[in-house]
């Protein structure tokens, strides 16, 4: 009787705990960042890098690092991606930042972020970059990181994901 009344108090948990969530964090289009969509690095050798992670931590290794795969809370129907990918440690990819790395923020309605922050003061360090696995812009932070604003194609994104390298 004990296990039967602690799987139904579990239950009930876990329905009220979706039903509110779903209250709490409507699945609205509210611009705002939704998630981490990759964390980039400088390294000595990026290639090496990715081939001592892909051996020692059996971390799947593409073109351009290693894809996380999880799905997303409000609609579990729905993939998404966060990269991990070491760049050469001479990239001018991150400046004007000195940083070593770079933070990808999945955002969601671009557009009207970028109106937001420029109303605020906030300038991107270049224009919008569209791809067909989303359109890209860069800001700095107030401590100088520069920081990758990405709207995703997680459809497109998946399929390029698959692009293997040894």
């Amino acid at each position: 009787m004990k296990k039967l009344t602690l799987g139904l108090l579990l239950s009930l948990a876990f329905v009220l705990g979706y039903g509110f969530s779903r209250l709490t964090h409507p699945d609205d289009r509210t611009p705002r960042v939704t998630s981490i969509g990759g964390i980039f690095f400088k390294a000595k050798d990026p290639a090496a890098l990715k081939a001592w992670y892909g051996k020692n931590l059996g971390m799947h290794i593409v073109e351009s690092g290693a894809n996380f795969e999880w799905h997303q809370g409000l609609d579990s129907t729905k993939k998404g991606f966060t990269l991990w990918a070491p760049f050469r440690e001479t990239t001018k990819y991150f400046a004007p930042s000195e940083k070593q790395f770079m933070i990808n923020y999945r955002v969601q309605q671009l557009g009207q972020l970028l109106s937001n922050l420029k109303t605020s003061g906030i300038m991107p360090v270049d224009s919008v970059q569209k791809t067909p696995y989303g359109d890209f812009v860069h800001l700095l932070d107030p401590e100088g990181n520069k920081i990758e604003l990405w709207e995703p194609n997680d459809v497109e994104f998946a399929k390029m994901s698959k692009n293997t390298t040894k």
